[in-house]
């Protein structure tokens, strides 16, 4: 049997116990594809992420939810870069992904990934449509829904306001009715990621997506966070803007993600990584 050496890390957090929490496993090498999707159901977080030898980047990473692979996400690239650091040093990195080679850089333990330009396409469901999906009145959707891919495709919905993104109900078969998007290795997955103003830069927000006929919210989601600063650039949103984003209020796990979007309309999302603890996994 080979021993392999993982990590627990929080991605924007701002205490120990808060944040995405993620697995990474130091060196994934050995371990082959359908190994690293059993173990990321066995972990069953959000993702689960294998370190791995890049001619390309300063490392390669593969990212696994419990029931797919994924091109990209951020709380996993934050994380995995905190990990990387520490096993081969240096605050300025590149991770290979299967969406490209994302630019990491930290500030401490503050990370901060680029994101690759936005691609839109128009949602072919209706107001009324999104909003009996997410439980709500027509009147609440309050822009222009998109979906937006900077690395990982997803449903982006603003809303008229704070009280109703926290009023969100989803269910789950209009999820996949209305928000699934079609996986790069066959099949597909549902989403939606909502927000409003809480004021002038600062937005509180929520993910949602459906498993096993239930939705599960998701704490922090830094691919959503991408998207919307693609949607900001979509809509034609003054730029250079910064935001603030609180997500994860209604499931207990408040985490912090930071949105810039430059002049060039370059995307930026950041957050801090809190190491939690370390284990061995023997296969």
């Amino acid at each position: 049997m080979t021993d392999y050496a993982f990590r627990i890390v929080n991605v924007f957090a701002e205490e120990p116990l808060a944040g995405n929490p993620l697995a990474v496993f130091e060196d994934g090498r050995g371990i082959d594809g359908a190994t690293m999707q059993a173990l990321a159901l066995q972990f069953n977080l959000s993702e689960t992420t294998f370190i791995l030898p890049s001619v390309r980047a300063t490392a390669h990473v593969r990212i696994f939810t419990p029931t797919f692979e994924m091109p990209f996400a951020g709380h996993p690239t934050l994380g995995s870069a905190h990990v990387v650091r520490s096993l081969s040093g240096g605050d300025e990195l590149t991770l290979e992904m299967r969406a490209g080679v994302i630019p990491v850089r930290a500030k401490g333990d503050v990370w901060t990934l680029e994101a690759n330009a936005p691609q839109t396409r128009a949602v072919a469901a209706s107001h009324a449509d999104l909003a009996a999906m997410l439980g709500l009145g027509t009147s609440d959707i309050g822009g222009e829904p998109l979906w937006v891919d900077t690395g990982s495709e997803q449903l982006l919905i603003p809303l008229a306001s704070v009280a109703a993104v926290r009023r969100c109900q989803p269910k789950a078969d209009l999820m996949v009715k209305y928000g699934s998007v079609a996986l790069p290795g066959g099949g597909s997955r549902a989403m939606a990621y909502v927000w409003a103003d809480v004021a002038r830069n600062d937005i509180l927000a929520r993910f949602f997506f459906p498993k096993h006929g239930a939705v599960i919210e998701d704490p922090g989601t830094g691919s959503a966070c991408a998207n919307l600063g693609g949607w900001l650039v979509a809509t034609g949103a003054a730029r250079p803007r910064t935001l603030t984003i609180a997500q994860g209020e209604a499931v207990g796990r408040r985490c912090r993600l930071g949105l810039t979007v430059d002049a060039e309309a370059r995307i930026f999302v950041s957050g801090r990584v809190i190491e939690l603890g370390r284990g061995m996994i023997k296969l």
